[in-house]
């Protein structure tokens, strides 16, 4: 998607590729095949690029440290990145800034264990278990339901690494929101959505969101707050909870995110173009909505595959299929409606998506 939007705005779109089956492939400009967190193929990226950026945080960031040492330019950056790679570093030095979080801990070895006596007593349920680094799609997260599972998981964690513990919200929903920041720090803001989980993935994104004016107004001067702080360059995601309490930070994405396909159409320029616009060091387009409301849902493979030409018959769908090889439970593609009212959107895109052949059920 990124790449579509590449040629609307004369750049000239290099990808490194894990596989020649890499959907990118299709519409890129030129191919390099390679890890993401292989210097040597990051390096030989570069020596074909101006601007290196990023669709996933499955990154090296010691790697990525050393190349801007010697020269390439990283939109964002890895010191901006590791907030979103490292979440044990986002969760403390976001406390240092006040930003409101879950009650968390940090454990770096089995000596830190002992955070976790009485947690349940404390907070009223068991915690949550987050792999620092890694984890994402519900991946590297944990519910134990009690204090003796949590430190037997939490040990389990801690042979790979770091390991987040953080309360169990009682969430009222989940609303993230998009902000883009340029080179030169101008900064747009996408509107407020409500996303809805199924398994730890997003499975349906509504706009608009229905919070009060005051929760919208506290959500964009944080997200700007947010995004000056870790020097952002490009587009971010910062997912939130919605508790009692008010909004309270859950995660980061510093690239085009999941809860923003909605805008390819349903904005006056979609995340994918103003991330490129951002990197590339070009104006910041607008990002005014087009419709009063958007709902999209997202294609999982079931069993057996759907039917792409039936997804596509629903009326008033745009259906975006990704060029991936079926299998169950990979995320296939996306559908979304756009019209006047979202209960109506909703009933159009799950039919849709159900067409399609999504394994997700209906939020």
């Amino acid at each position: 998607m990124m790449g579509e939007e590449s040629h609307h705005l004369n750049i000239e779109l290099v990808v490194l590729a894990t596989s020649n089956e890499d959907c990118a492939i299709s519409v890129a400009d030129h191919v390099m095949l390679g890890a993401a967190n292989d210097e040597s193929a990051l390096w030989a990226l570069s020596q074909e690029t101006d601007v290196l950026t990023f669709d996933h945080e499955l990154v090296d960031l010691d790697v990525l440290a050393r190349l801007e040492t010697q020269g390439v330019t990283l939109r964002p950056s890895s010191s901006s990145l590791r907030y979103s790679v490292d979440k044990s570093y986002q969760r403390e030095r976001f406390a240092a800034a006040g930003f409101p979080l879950p009650g968390f801990a940090v454990l770096r070895d089995a000596n830190d264990l002992a955070v976790l006596e009485g947690w349940t007593s404390r907070f009223g349920s068991g915690p949550v278990l987050k792999a620092a680094r890694g984890g994402y799609d519900g991946r590297g997260v944990l519910f134990p339901k009690d204090d003796d599972e949590a430190r037997n998981l939490a040990r389990e964690l801690l042979a790979s690494g770091t390991v987040v513990v953080e309360e169990r919200m009682l969430l009222q929903s989940e609303v993230s929101q998009l902000v883009v920041r340029s080179v030169r720090g101008e900064m747009e803001l996408y509107p407020l959505v409500t996303t809805v989980q199924s398994d730890g993935m997003c499975a349906e994104v509504r706009f608009p969101c229905e919070l009060p004016p005051s929760l919208h107004a506290f959500a964009d001067e944080l997200s700007r707050d947010i995004a000056e702080a870790i020097g952002l360059v490009g587009v971010m995601a910062v997912e939130y909870f919605v508790t009692t309490g008010g909004l309270l930070i859950n995660e980061l994405a510093l690239r085009p995110h999941n809860s923003g396909h909605w805008t390819i159409e349903g904005c006056a320029t979609s995340q994918f173009a103003n991330h490129l616009r951002a990197v590339t060091g070009q104006d910041l387009g607008a990002c005014t909505p087009l419709y009063p409301a958007a709902v999209m849902v997202n294609v999982v493979g079931a069993q057996s595959p759907g039917s792409l030409d039936a997804a596509r018959r629903v009326p008033g769908v745009r259906v975006h299929d990704y060029g991936k090889a079926w299998r169950p439970g990979r995320k296939l593609g996306h559908v979304t409606a756009f019209g006047d009212h979202v209960d109506e959107l909703h009933v159009t895109a799950w039919q849709s998506a159900r067409a399609y052949g999504t394994n997700t059920q209906e939020a």
